[in-house]
């Protein structure tokens, strides 16, 4: 489990074919790994994934070919991604319960300044949409946000300068796609219903 509240930036340094599926190795900068162990779980971009290796001021992941077509952001050497090392109990909750486990992927379709704030508007995967909420959570690449319009399958959340300083939602654009995964009440809601 996560809590959406990034603790760094890192830099996908190496992406390795592994048979269809990929190796990644990624650099970080203030994440401390000195109690991260092999098997341990990071997010990164929203993703949960292992530790397989640790190489001092890096680790690596492998990444299945699954994950690969359910998600963005994972791919590409020199890639950016948010960081978040997996909650133990006694940590705070800052954010919402995060699983780590991509619901879909988003559209950007507005990023703007409002001055104090920014404005991110995300096309959600039609059959995600019933899931998002005014004042509800969301989860995009990792982070853990509050949603503060909906508007069939767009919803918008506001974006403060701190959030925008230490994640990489700074870099995106209208047309970009993004992680998202659906508050985790609303997914166990929705299964209880059916019966």
């Amino acid at each position: 489990m996560f809590s959406g509240i990034i603790a760094d930036v890192g830099t996908i340094t190496r992406a390795e074919d592994r048979n269809g599926g990929l190796r990644l190795s990624v650099a970080i900068r203030a994440l401390g790994m000195e109690d991260v162990g092999l098997g341990d779980s990071i997010a990164v971009n929203g993703v949960c994934l292992t530790v397989v290796e640790k190489q001092g001021d890096s680790f690596t992941v492998d990444v299945s070919r699954e994950t690969l077509n359910c998600t963005v952001g994972l791919e590409r050497q020199g890639e950016c991604v948010n960081l978040e090392k997996a909650l133990r109990l006694a940590d705070r909750l800052g954010g919402h319960l995060v699983s780590g486990h991509v619901d879909g992927v988003g559209e950007v379709v507005e990023f703007s300044d409002l001055g104090e704030s920014w404005k991110l508007a995300v096309r959600a995967p039609q059959p995600l949409a019933k899931y998002i909420a005014v004042k509800g959570s969301i989860t995009i690449n990792g982070v853990s946000l509050t949603v503060n319009q909906v508007e069939g399958a767009v919803f918008c959340v506001n974006l403060i300068p701190h959030t925008l300083a230490v994640t990489t939602l700074s870099e995106l654009r209208a047309g970009a796609r993004v992680n998202l995964e659906i508050d985790l009440i609303a997914r166990y809601v929705e299964r209880m219903r059916e019966f």
